[in-house]
């Protein structure tokens, strides 16, 4: 992991849970397994989209420990860290670094992170501090400014100065920000990966100059992102065009508001898939309805990742 570069497709699956909303563990296995077998970059567990902050601890380092066992040398595990201060970062991130993570997204610690401004010094401290206590590859996360924080130049100046950052995630879900990161990010005195987390506009991004995504729809659609960002790094922007053309409107529908819905709407897309065996998530989070459960249908036909015969035996 030393010599890791964070570009390319790093694929967030979801994660499979029984109607008990109990972790369906041997779909876990099965599932990590074939996101892996289509080729990422690399895979991060215990984020948004596989519900960590709702996850119990021992769930959290559990998920680890089959997805390495999953993963063998296939490609390199992240894991998302999330704590509410510095101190609880550094002691459960060794946690999770003894249960298989090789590398993390930093989470912002909230309430503290909360909105902007952000001091710089403050993200600046508590990643540093991060990186002193772990010694692995470590993403920065750029959420939407009214989450806060925003990563300013002045920011990304003092981040580009601990060792074990490797890039930044961003995930602003606003153009403007994205560019203004990817130039600013241009001016560092070394090199960080710039990967989107936007899912509506992962196409765009790329062409903007984002070096890949950080993505949760590549839970699903891992092959398909991979072959868009191989034909933008080519300049095919044709033919990558032409996949976003098919998966666009799926990712839009399920990143619509409220955004909180993407993961039961992501779900049931594995669900037709046949990848995973339910679409169950985990409280106070609602399922879809049956309306948006056909649409989802539709778009996943139209994306290609399901078949005719796979639509019937999920409306079934």
């Amino acid at each position: 992991m030393n010599n890791f570069v964070l570009q390319g497709i790093v694929a967030a699956p979801f994660l499979p849970m029984l109607p008990d909303q109990s972790v369906d563990w041997p779909s876990l296995r099965s599932y990590i397994s074939w996101v892996a077998g289509q080729g990422p970059t690399a895979i991060a567990m215990n984020m948004d989209a596989s519900e960590g902050p709702s996850l119990d601890r021992d769930e959290q380092l559990e998920v680890l420990r089959i997805c390495r066992a999953a993963l063998g040398v296939r490609c390199p595990l992240f894991c998302g860290l999330i704590a509410g201060s510095t101190r609880d970062a550094v002691r459960w991130g060794r946690e999770l670094k003894a249960a298989g993570a090789q590398g993390f997204a930093v989470f912002p610690p909230f309430p503290a992170f909360l909105g902007n401004p952000v001091p710089a010094e403050m993200i600046y401290r508590y990643h540093a501090a991060i990186a002193e206590g772990l010694g692995l590859p470590l993403i920065a996360f750029q959420f939407p400014k009214a989450w806060g924080p925003d990563f300013p130049p002045e920011t990304l100046e003092r981040l580009v100065q601990i060792p074990e950052i490797i890039g930044l995630k961003e995930a602003s879900f606003d153009t403007t920000k994205t560019l203004e990161t990817i130039a600013a990010a241009k001016t560092l005195p070394r090199k960080l990966g710039i990967l989107t987390g936007s899912d509506t506009f992962i196409l765009e991004a790329m062409i903007m100059g984002c070096d890949g995504a950080l993505i949760g729809f590549a839970g699903t659609a891992t092959a398909e992102l991979i072959a868009m960002h191989a034909a933008v790094k080519r300049r095919d922007y044709e033919r990558a065009a032409l996949i976003w053309e098919r998966l666009g409107p799926l990712a839009r529908y399920c990143w619509r508001s409220p955004i909180r819905d993407y993961r039961p709407r992501m779900k049931e897309v594995l669900r037709m898939q046949g990848l995973i065996a339910h679409a169950t998530v985990r409280e106070p989070q609602l399922g879809v309805d049956d309306a948006e459960r056909a649409e989802l249908r539709r778009l996943a036909l139209r994306a290609g990742l399901i078949r005719e015969d796979q639509r019937i035996a999920a409306a079934s």
